[in-house]
C-alpha cells in the first residue's frame, strides 16, 4: 500500500545504522578504504562507515544541518573519474519512476572504478531498461536483501517498501555470478 507521507524536493531519507550495519556485514573493506558517500544527507550511512574506521568524504546538495566535504549534485557536476576512491556508498535520491536512481548508478559506475553500493528499492533490478546495470554488466556483484523494512521518519510506523543493497565490484575483479543475499536488524544485534 502506498505511503500517506508528502513528498517535497530535496527530502530527506535517512537510513537507519542497522541498514547500513547489514551492507558492512557482507561488503568486507580494508580498513584504510576511502569512501564517497556523495548523497550523504545527515550523515547516518557516513557515521557507521567511520564507527568502522574507514576514510569517508561526503557530499550533498544541501548541507541538511550536518557540513560536507562539498556541497553540489551529483547528477549534474563534477563528470570526472574518481581515482582515489575505493567505495561509493549512499541511498540516492530515486525520483519519479526510480528514474534518478538508474541515473545515479550509472554515474557512480562511470565515475569510479571501485565498489558502489547503493541502498534502493528491492525491485530496482527488476525491468528491461536496467538489463545494462544487472544482467548485461560485468562489475554486478550482489544484491542484499533486507529482511525488515527501513523507518525512514520519527514516529511509530515503518517504511511501506521493501529495500536492498545493490553492490558492483570493480572491474580488475574477476566477474562472479552476482548472488543474494539476506540480512535483517536481529542479524546485525548479533554481532
Amino acid at each position: 500500500f502506498a505511503s500517506n507521507y508528502a513528498r517535497a524536493e530535496n527530502d530527506l531519507y535517512q537510513t537507519e545504522p542497522w541498514a547500513t550495519e547489514a551492507l558492512l556485514r557482507h561488503l568486507i573493506l580494508p580498513g584504510e578504504a576511502k569512501i564517497w558517500e556523495p548523497a550523504a544527507g545527515s550523515h547516518k550511512i557516513a557515521d557507521v562507515l567511520r564507527a568502522h574506521g574507514y576514510v569517508v568524504r561526503t557530499s550533498d546538495i544541501q548541507s541538511y544541518g550536518r557540513p560536507h566535504d562539498a556541497i553540489f549534485d551529483f547528477l549534474i557536476l563534477r563528470p570526472h573519474r574518481e581515482p582515489h576512491i575505493d567505495a561509493i556508498i549512499t541511498n540516492p535520491p530515486y525520483g519519479k519512476g526510480n528514474r534518478q536512481a538508474v541515473e545515479f548508478a550509472r554515474l557512480a559506475l562511470e565515475r569510479c572504478d571501485c565498489w558502489v553500493a547503493l541502498l534502493l528499492t528491492a525491485k530496482f533490478d527488476f525491468g528491461k531498461t536496467r538489463k545494462f546495470l544487472f544482467r548485461d554488466n560485468p562489475r554486478y556483484f550482489a544484491k542484499i536483501a533486507l529482511l525488515e523494512r527501513i523507518q525512514w521518519f520519527e514516529g511509530a510506523t515503518t517504511g511501506t517498501e521493501d529495500h536492498a543493497w545493490y553492490v558492483w565490484q570493480p572491474t580488475v575483479l574477476d566477474r562472479i555470478d552476482p548472488i543474494c543475499l539476506y540480512a535483517a536488524k536481529d542479524d546485525v544485534a548479533a554481532d
